[in-house]
């Protein structure tokens, strides 16, 4: 007897005799249990900051932005995405505190937050512990 997996019984073992079991897998109750456990808000920012920059396209824009600010259409040329795809990624950008947005008239001038990757790295120091070695 072959079941197919849905939804509602992803996750779930299935017995010697063909039937599904309720009880969800190890990996799931661990996924379910990191997803509850309260995370520190610093660590969160961390992780929000280097997800932006987990994305290909996204560094391509954070590249183009390090050469001089440029307006969305600009942007939209340089990286060969849509409009709204553009967006999205300014949007996680912008939400990292990597890029500030400003409009002169019907265009949007994106550029680099002046010394973003300064605080982030100053930051990730403080919230990680790690004291840069004293050069004597």
């Amino acid at each position: 007897m072959r079941v197919e997996a849905t939804s509602a019984t992803r996750g779930c073992a299935e017995t010697h005799s063909g039937s599904l079991a309720l009880s969800p897998s190890p990996a799931r109750i661990r996924g379910t249990l990191a997803s509850i456990i309260d995370q520190p808000d610093d660590l969160r920012d961390l992780r929000t900051f280097h997800r932006a920059l987990a994305d290909v396209n996204r560094l391509r824009i954070v590249r183009r932005l390090a050469e001089t600010p440029s307006t969305v259409t600009e942007l939209i040329d340089h990286v060969g995405l849509s409009q709204p795809l553009v967006s999205h990624h300014l949007k996680r950008l912008r939400d990292a505190g990597l890029v500030v947005t400003r409009r002169v008239g019907r265009e949007t001038i994106c550029s680099l937050r002046p010394g973003a990757f300064d605080e982030v790295a100053a930051r990730e120091r403080d919230v990680l512990g790690y004291a840069p070695p004293v050069v004597s």
